[in-house]
């Protein structure tokens, strides 16, 4: 009997590292990247992942969507395509 479970504890103590140096700050990283969508309002200087820099105008939740105005005119985006690390770093306060 201990030998079956002798057997599996390789494969367990692989899938707790996996989990813990993968999964698990994957998922923190995606729910911290869904609160910064969440968060966003009208006047928010952003980037987006194509690295597009304007200011929101509108903000849909409809669908998720939002207006940017840039300085070639207006476009209309995802929430998600909304680059959180370069916002941030855009909107800090200067050192």
């Amino acid at each position: 009997m201990g030998e079956g479970i002798g057997a599996f504890m390789p494969f367990i103590l692989m899938f707790v590292v996996v989990y813990f140096f993968m999964i698990a700050p994957q998922m923190k990283k995606a729910k911290k990247e869904k609160k910064f969508a969440a968060e966003l309002k009208k006047g928010d200087r952003v980037i987006t992942k194509s690295g597009l820099h304007g200011k929101i105008l509108e903000l849909n939740d409809k669908d998720s969507t939002c207006v940017i105005e840039t300085l070639s005119g207006k476009l209309k985006f995802e929430r998600s395509a909304i680059s959180m690390e370069m916002s941030t770093k855009l909107n800090a306060p200067a050192k």
